[in-house]
């Protein structure tokens, strides 16, 4: 089983036809996704081939769900035409959208993510790399090479850590990874895929990745004293940042112990959360409550 993403899934991909895209969709047909259709308004009609595996161009989300059923889009196209790509895929009814695009304005975000949720549409992103279950389906730019299906659940801030921890435990294996991005808005949170990890039969184990900055790690804390029963793994990215300064795409200014890396590891260990210090060491964690619950 999947949370949000699975073999049955049918993809769209607004912006299929640029480079980003083109270079996207097909490492998601290589990885057995099942890419129904692109959408670009000046390019409708059209069939783009992908070794050999043709993919039709839609003029719009509307008429790419008509025509193939789909139900999930991949967004990939500039900052400045985001939330009239996620607008247009919400108005037409799409369960869910997941937005690779970076740099997008706040106040765009703030925009298309209360459409979206009126509509029903759920968001992952913006900047984020998507979402994978691994021999199921995968959306967004995830590799899907670099580990198997399996047991654990894992939810990332950082595109770059939610594939380490791939990695790293890829003798293990994932039900799903989901990347929900770094920026201060975005449509799907640590606690909204800690609901769904708990509620899936076939998730044992959830890894959560954080970073400095803000307060979404220790509201993901109290939501998991409350409301999790199975055991979660942390890592915090940023325990040697210097205090004061706005750190990459964490996107707040840690000052005094607020948003600090250490702030989060106790919020997270004070709820029976173990948490490394590093990727390696936060793998070697969840291998070890593997081992002692088997």
């Amino acid at each position: 089983m999947a949370i949000h993403l699975t073999k049955e899934s049918k993809i769209l991909v607004q912006g299929m036809t640029g480079g980003e895209g083109m270079k996207h969709t097909r490492r998601m047909l290589a990885a057995g996704t099942n890419v129904v259709g692109g959408v670009n308004p000046r390019k409708a009609g059209r069939t783009v081939d992908f070794h050999d595996r043709p993919v039709p161009v839609f003029g719009s989300v509307a008429e790419g769900m008509d025509a193939t059923g789909a139900d999930v889009t991949v967004v990939f196209v500039p900052p400045a035409f985001t939330k009239a790509a996620v607008t247009e895929a919400a108005d037409a009814g799409i369960g869910l959208a997941v937005v690779i695009t970076e740099g997008v304005p706040v106040h765009d975000s703030v925009a298309f993510l209360d459409r979206a949720r009126k509509r029903g549409t759920r968001v992952i992103g913006p900047n984020c790399p998507g979402l994978i279950s691994p021999g199921q389906s995968g959306a967004g730019i995830i590799p899907a090479d670099i580990t198997k299906p399996g047991r654990i659940g894992l939810v990332s801030k950082s595109g770059t850590l939610t594939y380490q921890l791939m990695y790293e435990l890829r003798d293990i294996g994932f039900s799903t990874c989901v990347g929900i991005g770094g920026d201060p808005v975005v449509g799907t949170t640590h606690i909204d895929c800690l609901t769904a990890f708990q509620d899936d039969p076939e998730t044992d184990l959830i890894v959560l990745i954080g970073e400095i900055g803000g307060d979404a790690e220790e509201r993901a804390a109290a939501y998991i004293r409350d409301h999790v029963t199975k055991p979660v793994v942390g890592y915090i990215a940023g325990f040697t940042a210097p205090e004061g300064r706005t750190m990459g795409h964490a996107g707040a200014i840690v000052s005094g112990s607020s948003g600090t890396a250490r702030a989060k590891q106790q919020a997270l260990e004070a709820v029976g959360v173990r948490v490394g210090r590093t990727p390696t060491e936060t793998a070697r964690q969840v291998l070890s409550v593997l081992d002692s619950s088997a």
